[in-house]
């Protein structure tokens, strides 16, 4: 595991416990919860950086690349639509799928490093 993975699990699991949490508490999303949703992206656009560095810099993929750059695209796709939900149904069950996206994004990068190493 790289550092890239512990800021997605660090971020990840904040993002959704807040959303998470927002949701219990019957709360509708906020920018509390949004913000925390777009950190996720945040950290996934570091990762995409990092990982275009590494790559220029000669460091392989030990799995199939066209894997590792399908499974970041796809992580990096959920934080904008999680959001856009939640602008259109601005109810809690909204958090419950922003909550789902850190999570998500943390499963995805762990399976990302699978792939790079």
């Amino acid at each position: 595991m790289d550092a890239y993975f512990y800021i997605i699990l660090v971020v990840g699991l904040l993002s959704s416990g807040i959303c998470l949490g927002a949701g219990i508490l019957k709360k509708a999303p906020n920018d509390l919860t949004i913000l925390s949703v777009a950190a996720v992206e945040l950290a996934l656009l570091v990762y995409l950086v990092g990982s275009i560095v590494r790559v220029i810099a000669g460091e392989p993929i030990a799995g199939e690349a066209w894997e590792f750059w399908g499974y970041l695209a796809t992580a990096m796709l959920l934080p904008p639509a999680a959001v856009y939900w939640s602008i259109l149904e601005r109810t809690r069950w909204s958090n419950f799928v922003l909550g789902a996206v850190g999570v998500t994004a943390l499963v995805m990068a762990a399976r990302m490093n699978q792939i790079w190493y």
